[in-house]
């Protein structure tokens, strides 16, 4: 049989005092019940492991060998429950982050780095994928959060972290390049490079009643798959296009962002209801806070 937690502190509290009454007293039980529990731990170890004489109580020779070992068996349970607690509050373990190639420039270096520096412990796996395949990972299980944009799908719980301008991006000698704001009617007659609408149609039908509520469907003489490839378009004078603010910092030449009036796009962290991984509330709150403390379209 194996011994109980409970008799090695019993068991240690003896050795230490070299007293069963002074050891009761610590213990707070009763001096009989203390006793009557270390000769049930001898005879499931089969060793007198304390003399008892009116001097207390001594460890006998095999007592103090096994002094050391019921020391470290009792510390190795406190880090068990040390661990488990640390677990329980999200301080350890692992995420799998997964996030858009357009979050990854200005959002994605903060975050990783409060969770390395408040909790070294816990280890932040990141993998960039577009919008699609990020959703699917989230509710198949590949990953545990995303950096991302709405409208996403249903089913999904998430917060927003930041809400930024949304610009018009213009080749930079355009004649509105100069203004201080535009709305988007301004831009109606402007050839468009835009996304692939299979990229995510989500997005695209916020787009059309974007474009809608404007009063024109935009003229779209080419699609590219990433926002660089669209800042390329648009230096290259091949039309204008509308991306968030912090997408300035992937091209800062050729281009001319102009915020658009009243024109904002939210990033969030989502993730999938059934996850009871307790890290993703710890990063998800880390962030949260982060966000509220710092301009994370300025800070990667």
């Amino acid at each position: 049989m194996t011994p109980e937690l409970r008799q090695l502190r019993y068991f240690v509290a003896v050795a230490d005092e070299t007293s069963f009454t002074r050891a009761a007293a610590g213990l707070h039980i009763a001096q009989q019940s203390l006793s009557q529990q270390i000769t049930v731990l001898e005879r499931t170890l089969g060793a007198r492991l304390f003399d008892r004489g009116a001097r207390g109580a001594r460890l006998t020779a095999v007592g103090e060998l096994f002094l050391p070992e019921a020391r470290a068996v009792l510390a190795r349970a406190e880090e068990a429950v040390a661990t488990l607690g640390r677990a329980v509050r999200g301080e350890i373990g692992s995420v799998r982050l997964v996030f858009l190639a357009t979050t990854a420039n200005y959002l994605l270096p903060p975050v990783v780095r409060a969770v390395r520096e408040r909790f070294p412990d816990l280890a932040v796996t990141t993998a960039e994928a577009p919008i699609a395949e990020l959703v699917d990972g989230l509710r198949e299980g590949r990953f545990d959060l995303a950096l991302t944009r709405p409208p996403l799908v249903e089913g999904l719980r998430s917060r927003t972290l930041l809400t930024e301008e949304v610009c018009a991006v213009l080749p930079a000698d355009h004649p509105l390049a100069g203004r201080a704001s535009l709305e988007l009617a301004d831009l109606a007659a402007e050839p468009w490079v835009l996304t692939p609408r299979s990229s995510w149609e989500p997005w695209h039908r916020g787009y059309d009643d974007d474009f809608a509520a404007a009063g024109f469907t935009p003229r779209v003489v080419q699609r590219a798959a990433t926002v660089q490839g669209l800042l390329g378009l648009v230096a290259a004078g091949v039309g204008v296009t509308r991306l968030t603010r912090s997408s300035h910092s992937l091209r800062r030449t050729g281009v001319a962002f102009v915020p658009l009036a009243g024109d904002v796009a939210r990033t969030e962290l989502v993730w999938l209801p059934g996850n009871d991984n307790p890290a993703v509330r710890t990063i998800t709150d880390l962030a949260t806070a982060l966000a509220a403390a710092t301009d994370l379209t300025e800070a990667g």
